[in-house]
């Protein structure tokens, strides 16, 4: 089914504009223009498609990266579907695992369900936005819908993905079932007409997926759009919470600063281009001044602030800098504190003081504990039995000793 030719006019180049800021991969750029014409032509909105299967039960900043890009979407007027792909997340997604993904239960796709739309909510527009779940026609299928739509698809084509590929050289285990994933979320966007679909950069193949089956279902294929994956605390892993790097969109104020400031100042740019409404050129413009000397905190107690407005208020954002200066004013946080990767997360504080090297050894970790001398992300500690996830944290000892410690597992 083709599409027909129309003009580009400076609405629609706007609009291309706002969907390539920041992107991977917009496929096929072109044929995204001749929709964005014909919407404009015929006052029809597209259909923009995100997934997300509820495997844990708090969205996360990285989550937001394509979040953001929605909405973007949204506000020139096309239609988002937040799709909660339940059903799917019964099968467990592939994508760059190394080995098979245990399926969750559906008690725990439920309970995780209920807080996904209304986290989504802080950054889509509610009233614009239609959620689906695709139970609703996965469901139905039954075992001869899935054999159906299993027949549509060769094996050669799954194998040319790459974490595939590199299992089965390598020895290790595929389940059959696992090439059912990828189908079925491409048969989500047959299910739903799909325009345009968004996804992580770990996506792309189950996108393009979506993409053929339309094609077998007699519909025009939607157009494909990726997004970087967003590094977590640590600049290297992406952020996840179950790498314990993670700034969820949910978690307090203070919180949120402590952990936006923890970040390199190279990775805070970063950060910049995919979190940050700010335009580009404001960023670039910043970004000169800091390279002339202009302090790189400044410009993260931006951003800090900017991203704590979006999720809770300006008011709270302004308390969270106040609270963050506060805790530092007796001995001022240095720019360029030690930083240190410490393995074996979790990790107990005492042990952690002493690997980061701001004590000598754990029963001067423990003098200081007692004595109020011990803060983590500037806040007090004083429980010698706690444990530390995997994350990035800045440790001080006293008024003058810091580190900012990357704790990996």
């Amino acid at each position: 089914m083709s599409l027909p030719e129309a003009p580009l006019s400076p609405d629609v180049e706007e609009a291309l504009r706002i969907a390539r800021r920041g992107c991977d991969e917009l496929l096929v750029e072109e044929e995204f223009a001749r929709k964005l014409a014909k919407s404009r032509q015929t006052g029809v909105p597209l259909r923009i498609k995100l997934g997300l299967d509820p495997t844990a039960p708090d969205i996360h900043l990285g989550h937001t990266v394509v979040l953001n890009k929605m909405r973007q979407l949204q506000d020139l007027g096309h239609n988002v579907i937040f799709l909660i792909g339940d059903f799917t997340a019964t099968i467990g997604d592939p994508s760059g695992r190394n080995s098979t993904r245990p399926p969750l239960t559906r008690e725990q796709i439920e309970a995780n369900a209920q807080t996904y739309y209304a986290q989504a909510s802080m950054v889509l527009d509610p009233a614009r936005t239609e959620i689906r779940y695709n139970s609703e026609w996965c469901d139905p299928l039954g075992a001869r819908g899935i054999i159906q739509l299993a027949s549509r698809y060769t094996v050669a084509r799954m194998m040319e993905r790459e974490d595939f590929t590199k299992r089965f050289k390598g020895g290790v285990p595929i389940s059959v079932h696992e090439f059912l994933y990828p189908l079925l979320q491409g048969y989500d966007s047959v299910a739903l007409s799909s325009d345009l679909e968004l996804g992580g950069t770990d996506q792309k193949f189950n996108l393009l997926v979506g993409r053929e089956l339309q094609k077998e279902y007699g519909q025009a294929p939607q157009c494909v759009l990726t997004m970087p994956l967003l590094e977590g605390l640590d600049g290297v892993e992406k952020m996840s919470k179950s790498k314990g790097n993670y700034i969820g969109i949910s978690e307090t104020p203070d919180s949120m600063f402590g952990k936006l400031m923890s970040i390199s100042d190279t990775l805070m740019w970063r950060y910049f281009e995919l979190l940050s409404f700010r335009s580009l050129d404001d960023i670039a413009a910043l970004r000169a001044e800091t390279g002339n000397g202009r302090n790189p905190r400044d410009a993260k107690v931006m951003l800090a602030q900017e991203i704590i407005t979006r999720f809770h208020s300006k008011q709270a954002a302004q308390d969270a800098l106040a609270s963050f200066e506060a805790r530092f004013r007796d001995g001022a946080m240095p720019e360029d504190m030690p930083e240190v990767s410490v393995a074996g997360a979790p990790i107990g504080i005492l042990r952690l003081l002493r690997e980061a090297g701001l004590v000598a050894s754990s029963s001067e970790a423990q003098r200081n504990l007692e004595q109020g001398g011990v803060r983590v992300d500037g806040s007090r500690v004083d429980d010698k039995s706690l444990q530390l996830a995997a994350g990035t944290y800045v440790l001080q000892v006293g008024k003058r000793k810091f580190a900012r410690v990357n704790l990996g597992a």
